[in-house]
């Protein structure tokens, strides 16, 4: 084993991380705007759509920008769409069944008596939710990651920590 092994090690887990992280903003976004949220997060979704009409064009924003980012070859496009597509097709109903819950939670919390037994069936039915999202998405970072390059990685989660920064930063001006 090379004394190299472990900074490869973080390296990757930083990519893929990063890169799971951005396929998380951008498939969730996605939903929101899908399921036509109200309030701060609606406007959040528009500005972050930047005019997409619908998910499908949102999602083919997000990949144009994608391989814009890490100059993507026609051959990587070519398999990395139809991975994102199934990702999207995979994911839609899971955030459905989030989206049910939130809707699940407002009523628990606005009834004349708190079921605690009831809000505790929900948090555990949620978190089940997101953790089969969390595993469909790491697949979808695996498998996206794989068609990549390592010099494509790297540049995607550069632009990917520059990219949250800005929204970080964004997020302290608003408050």
């Amino acid at each position: 084993m090379s004394s190299q092994t472990p900074r490869r090690t973080f390296l990757n887990r930083t990519v893929i991380g990063a890169f799971f992280a951005g396929v998380i903003a951008t498939v969730g976004l996605t939903a929101v705007a899908a399921t036509e949220a109200l309030g701060g997060v609606q406007r959040t979704a528009m500005i972050v759509h930047a005019g997409a009409s619908d998910p499908a064009t949102h999602v083919q924003m997000m990949l144009a920008m994608l391989y814009k980012t890490v100059n993507a070859t026609d051959a990587q496009k070519a398999q990395i769409d139809p991975l994102v597509q199934q990702a999207v097709t995979d994911l839609t109903p899971l955030h459905q069944q989030l989206s049910a819950g939130h809707h699940q939670l407002a009523a628990l919390l606005t009834a004349d008596i708190i079921d605690r037994n009831a809000l505790e069936t929900l948090r555990a039915q949620q978190m089940q939710t997101i953790d089969q999202m969390s595993k469909r998405l790491s697949l979808l970072a695996g498998d996206v990651g794989t068609v990549l390059t390592p010099a494509q990685r790297v540049q995607l989660q550069q632009h990917l920590s520059a990219l949250h920064d800005k929204m970080h930063q964004a997020a302290i001006k608003q408050n």
